[in-house]
């Protein structure tokens, strides 16, 4: 398998934006809010976090006013944290569909918390996670 590398700052950025996303999912508690978000973390799960929609806005919007220099990390972290996200929003979408607010308002909480923690902190929840389990499995 290829190693692709991805410019970093992206995945912050889209952090930011799936933390709006779904703090307006939890305060709304809109199931719509979070199948949107839902299908964001499909494309990044399944295709790339480069391939989504807020990876498309922040290439076209946000990069090309950057100043700072270009770091870049290996997509398969911030891939397997979108397959985490993609988990999360699927159970809220069904407890949201099943009636089960609680459902919702956990697993909505639960992703709203690890986004936040990447687009304010910088650190990658899933990518910690992908990265324990990587070194479990050279063991």
């Amino acid at each position: 398998m290829q190693n692709i590398e991805i410019d970093a700052r992206g995945p912050r950025f889209s952090a930011a934006l799936t933390t709006v996303v779904l703090a307006v999912a939890l305060v709304t508690g809109s199931i719509w809010v979070a199948a949107f978000q839902a299908v964001v973390f499909a494309i990044g799960a399944f295709k790339g976090p480069q391939f989504t929609p807020y990876a498309f806005i922040y290439r076209t919007l946000i990069k090309p006013r950057l100043k700072s220099p270009l770091r870049t990390e290996d997509v398969r972290p911030p891939k397997f944290a979108q397959s985490i996200g993609l988990a999360f929003a699927v159970v809220a979408v069904a407890g949201a569909a099943t009636g089960a607010s609680v459902v919702f308002t956990v697993a909505v909480a639960s992703a709203l918390a690890a986004a936040f923690l990447n687009a304010a902190f910088d650190f990658c929840l899933g990518c910690q996670v992908y990265l324990l389990l990587a070194r479990l499995r050279s063991n």
